[in-house]
């Protein structure tokens, strides 16, 4: 019996060949799949490119000659490499290095079987190369999708590896479908039609979590929010109805389908039960109400002023007041106090220069 050392260094070496295995065995799936997607970027060039030329000759100055002489350019060597050479971008190492390596074929089929196998897709990649599959199958072998070929995942979800040599032919399941076949419906949506090969799910009232009909009345679990009635339906639970209320002080509550949110209060309010300055529940301060609404208080119109230093003035704003000193007065030590005129100042300065001069002499 092996001791616990020699064991854990065992298990440790087992475990690394594994998760080496697993990594070759993803990469060559994926590089299955990327060979058949170069080879249609290949095939679908080609293509563009016959079209491209498909009005162009030799481009000599004697083209009746040259196709007398050389062959018509429309089955041409010639034009067959133009074609070939724009079939990869120079950067594309993948698409250049499957160019050259099958190079022989594209010459094959032009020459010889373009005629009886005119799908160069079919012929090249599917048939000849053996990187791809037809539509709707899959793996080394192209086995059929689950599903079928003819409508893969029942026409509800995409086939892994669909059209190429590699993938496990496992569904990926549209939106509102899932299962092994794509024939059952998510939560939300509920089986419309359904047999063996074919499922249309839809969508549930917005009021349920699962439902076997399209009303609230069908509904086999109600989503939060909602919740069931005397009649066995789903209903919207109305938050706001709550006491206390879900929302802050300077908050109001709006219900909604299922839920609720929470919106600030009109800033005239203290408190408030919807929007606007006629929903306060009190006024804020600097406000007061009238006629059912919050209006500002006019401070600078009181009775009482609330400028009280000489010289000061006020004036209103939403909410408040501001205080500051008539004109020609300025604010000093907390005092409005007479601005002294620049003319006034030179003269006073030069009227003690004099007088200084006169005390000297």
């Amino acid at each position: 019996m092996l001791s616990t050392g020699p064991q854990l260094r065992l298990m440790r070496l087992l475990s690394c060949v594994t998760l080496v295995l697993l990594f070759q065995v993803t990469d060559s799936k994926k590089d299955l799949k990327s060979f058949c997607s170069t080879c249609r970027i290949i095939t679908d060039n080609f293509n563009k490119g016959f079209e491209r030329t498909a009005k162009q000759n030799f481009g000599g100055g004697n083209t009746a000659w040259e196709e007398r002489t050389l062959s018509r350019y429309e089955t041409s060597e010639i034009r067959l490499m133009e074609i070939v050479e724009g079939l990869c971008d120079s950067s594309s190492f993948d698409c250049n290095h499957m160019v050259e390596e099958h190079e022989d074929h594209f010459e094959t089929w032009w020459f010889k079987r373009k005629t009886k196998h005119p799908d160069l897709h079919k012929w090249f990649c599917i048939d000849t190369i053996k990187v791809c599959c037809p539509k709707g199958m899959f793996g080394p072998d192209c086995s059929a999708c689950v599903g079928g070929s003819e409508r893969p995942c029942h026409g509800n979800g995409k086939c892994d590896g669909d059209g190429t040599r590699g993938g496990d032919g496992k569904c990926s399941c549209d939106h509102s479908y899932r299962g092994e076949f794509c024939l059952d419906c998510i939560d939300g949506y509920f089986n419309e039609v359904r047999n063996d090969t074919f499922s249309l799910c839809t969508e549930c009232d917005s009021s349920c979590k699962t439902c076997t009909g399209a009303t609230n009345q069908d509904c086999d679990e109600c989503k939060e929010g909602w919740e069931d009635d005397d009649q066995e339906a789903c209903v919207d639970v109305n938050e706001c109805s709550k006491d206390p209320s879900p929302c802050e002080e300077d908050q109001y509550c709006l219900n909604t389908d299922g839920s609720y949110s929470c919106k600030a209060c009109d800033k005239v309010c203290s408190g408030c039960t919807g929007p606007g300055p006629d929903s306060c529940q009190a006024c804020a301060s600097g406000y007061q109400h009238t006629e059912g609404t919050c209006t500002d208080i006019d401070e600078c119109s009181q009775t009482e002023p609330v400028c009280t230093r000489e010289n000061e003035e006020c004036v209103n704003n939403k909410g408040s007041y501001v205080c500051f000193c008539s004109e020609g007065y300025e604010e000093r030590d907390d005092e409005c106090v007479q601005k002294i005129e620049p003319e006034k100042e030179e003269e006073s300065e030069t009227s003690e220069t004099t007088t200084s001069a006169h005390g000297e002499l």
